[in-house]
């Protein structure tokens, strides 16, 4: 382990021997300051580790939180939807964390059922848009992994639309059901 550097003279550390001044005699006859002139920048942490940073830089998809890529999820599918059925450019598509919370609030008949819905559709109310809300938890613990996750999000949002629409959910999305 290396030896203690003495603190400078002007924080009560020890003084410079008689007859130095404070300085101390470089070879050659030329003196130096003991002390510096201000605070050093910290260029390492106190392990010697260096200075931590971001783990991963914001184009990666490892900085991209699950609640962002869930919503992304919806987006595409809805954006695939707007494609065949430009009416939905009227609807709102939300996400939730779980039912009962956010802008549904009372989570209504689903109260009633044994099992946890994954999406809803709230109709239009006063100066409110139609909406369709996905769940994001419920789905995410129903899947493994990002492209199951995909297929369930896409399969709610399918339902929910064909609810709205009136229609069947395999004449909204012809693929609904065969992924």
């Amino acid at each position: 382990m290396d030896s203690p550097v003495p603190p400078p003279p002007e924080a009560g550390g020890p003084t410079a021997p008689a007859g130095t001044g404070g300085a101390s005699a470089a070879p050659g006859g030329a003196e130096r300051s003991a002390a510096p002139a201000g605070p050093r920048p910290r260029r390492r942490d106190r392990h010697g580790r260096g200075m931590r940073g971001p783990v991963a830089p914001p184009q990666v998809p490892l900085s991209v939180s699950r609640a962002d890529s869930f919503v992304d999820l919806v987006h595409d599918s809805r954006d695939r939807l707007e494609r065949r059925w430009p009416q939905l450019a009227d609807v709102d598509f939300l996400v939730v964390e779980v039912p009962g919370f956010g802008p549904d609030g009372d989570t209504g008949p689903a109260a009633d059922e044994e099992t946890v819905p994954l999406g809803r559709l709230l109709p239009a109310a006063g100066d409110q848009r139609e909406r369709v809300i996905v769940y994001r938890r419920p789905v995410e613990i129903r899947t493994k992994n990002r492209d199951e996750r995909a297929l369930l999000v896409h399969e709610v949002v399918v339902e929910q639309v064909a609810e709205l629409l009136g229609l069947a959910p395999e004449s909204v999305d012809p693929r609904y059901g065969q992924d």
